[in-house]
């Protein structure tokens, strides 16, 4: 199994659990392909993300091209001899140049159940549209987005409200044997060209969709939305790109909410309704959102449950103030309901 040439790509922490187990079975990669490291923080210094630092603790080789859509990255890569290479949330687009150096070509493990949610943001996506169960699909890659062939699939149920931090690991957990198995019969292939390269199935023209990035526009709430909408933008939005409003100049970060039992009032969507230590309840269309988990984006910045919240902002989030979407921030953001 050692001689088979793995090199991996990938950024976040869902692709930081397959390395993991990768390097903890004899399908090791000998090179891993990583973002380059973004500013973070309060300090906004260079940092490394979670697939480069793991990779740093198993010593192995790092790239972090900005392109791969050049000749001086083709070579790099051709330069490992690579049987495969595996990408899993990787980031960057792969040319048909990249696609073409590895001797097996390259697998993507996409957390979805392909052809639903093809794209960058699957999880989010899935989350957002309500969806009872999602997967990962191991994948052979072509030139599409995410229209390759698939070898294996594997199912899991999406329970509200959604953690999509939890449900990211327990794809990544899941995608594991099912990329180890596929690899196994690759190295098999390669010790004797007589034995058959594992099978895959082409996807289903049907029930086609798209995982758009997450943008700046996700981020705000739409308050004429119903609640449940809402809070499950909320859930899916809390791990990377909270959703973010602006009550007097002041910006929170909202991080837990539900569709709250309360009865819907006539004031206007966006506006606190209540706020005590069992929730900050919010006016939406014709149902009220409870947020139970926030962040005010001063002081320390920690995150809050409703509890703390209260206690230390009950004037900045008083009954009758307005929420606003981050990109309007007007002064004198109070309204006085009727």
């Amino acid at each position: 199994m050692n001689d088979l040439n793995i090199v991996f790509a990938g950024s976040p922490q869902f692709a930081a659990q397959i390395l993991a187990d990768l390097f903890d079975s004899p399908c090791s990669p000998i090179a891993v392909y990583t973002q380059p490291d973004r500013r973070q923080g309060r300090g906004r210094r260079l940092a490394p993300n979670p697939v480069k630092s793991l990779a740093l603790e198993h010593h192995v080789a790092i790239e972090q091209p900005v392109s791969l859509r050049n000749n001086r990255a083709v070579e790099r890569l051709e330069a490992y001899q690579p049987d495969l290479f595996v990408v899993a949330a990787y980031g960057l687009i792969l040319p048909p140049a990249i696609l073409a150096v590895p001797t097996y070509g390259c697998l993507n493990v996409h957390a979805s159940l392909l052809p639903r949610w093809r794209g960058a943001a699957p999880i989010e996506r899935a989350i957002m549209a309500g969806d009872t169960e999602t997967g990962v699909c191991i994948m052979k890659m072509e030139e599409g987005l995410d229209t390759g062939p698939v070898y294996a699939r594997s199912v899991t149920p999406i329970n509200e409200p959604a953690d999509p931090t939890a449900l990211a690991k327990q794809l990544a957990c899941s995608a594991t044997p099912l990329l180890l198995d596929i690899l196994t019969q690759y190295a098999l292939c390669k010790a004797d060209p007589t034995n058959p390269p594992p099978k895959h199935t082409q996807q289903s023209g049907c029930g086609i969709t798209y995982a758009a990035k997450i943008t700046a526009a996700d981020r705000n709430p739409d308050w004429h939305m119903p609640a449940q909408l809402t809070a499950r933008k909320v859930q899916a939005l809390s791990a990377r790109q909270p959703v973010r409003v602006t009550v007097d100049q002041t910006t929170l970060q909202l991080l837990t909410a539900s569709a709250a039992t309360m009865s819907s009032t006539d004031q206007p969507p966006g506006t606190i309704l209540q706020f005590d230590k069992t929730g900050l309840y919010i006016q939406c269309a014709t149902s009220v959102l409870q947020v139970s988990q926030l962040k005010v984006e001063k002081g320390k910045g920690t995150v809050l449950s409703a509890s703390a919240a209260f206690n230390g902002y009950a004037d900045l989030l008083a009954p009758g103030k307005l929420f606003h979407p981050l990109s309007s921030n007007p002064l004198g953001s109070t309204h006085q309901g009727a």
